[in-house]
């Protein structure tokens, strides 16, 4: 079962390209464990398919699931497992017509919206952001957070996926903890054994 959910940043890669980083962050743990969310909004379509297939092979052979970012398009070109709805784009209903043979993952800042999103069988559902961040200073906090959710925002080191973890998460995301650590893979790894 998944446990651990990256969200893409290419920017935050440095030097080393964006497949370099997944690839040595999920060959570090167990296969499955992991799922990748491709989130680079600034790419054109184009761009992004080419991304989106090249990751996709990179996570399936480590038994993962790729799901790419609002664009179902893209999604479904790549071969990709799902699409991840932001709380301002596609409902689930609609997207689910719309492709009904991917996973639908969902992000929400509101609890009871996180529970009806886990009962509809969105999967996975993330929630936060938990702690603050660069870009949403007002953190939602652990005591309201449904038990099953990934938790989201400010994810940055494995104490805090542990704390989440014995809160009820079902699991952690995390961008910059990977995708900026000097070694992915170790990273990954951390973040994985606070989670068991």
């Amino acid at each position: 079962m998944a446990r651990l959910y990256l969200i893409t940043d290419r920017r935050a890669c440095g030097s080393r390209s964006l497949a370099n980083v997944i690839g040595d962050a999920l060959a570090a743990i167990p296969p499955g464990a992991a799922w990748v969310q491709l989130r680079e909004k600034d790419l054109d379509g184009a761009a992004l398919l080419s991304l989106a297939s090249e990751l996709v092979k990179i996570v399936r052979a480590r038994n993962g699931k790729l799901f790419v970012n609002e664009r179902i398009d893209v999604a479904l070109a790549a071969g990709a497992d799902g699409v991840h709805l932001p709380e301002r784009g596609f409902d689930l209903a609609t997207a689910r017509a719309l492709a009904p043979e991917l996973a639908m993952g969902v992000s929400t800042h509101d609890s009871d919206r996180a529970r009806a999103m886990l009962h509809a069988g969105a999967a996975p559902v993330l929630y936060g952001p938990v702690w603050s961040t660069p870009s949403k200073p007002e953190p939602l906090g652990l005591d309201g957070m449904p038990a099953g959710v990934f938790a989201v925002g400010g994810i940055t080191n494995p104490d805090r996926a542990r704390q989440a973890r014995a809160a009820g998460a079902r699991g952690v995301a995390c961008i910059r903890a990977i995708m900026a650590a000097e070694d992915p893979g170790a990273a990954a790894r951390a973040m994985i054994e606070a989670l068991a």
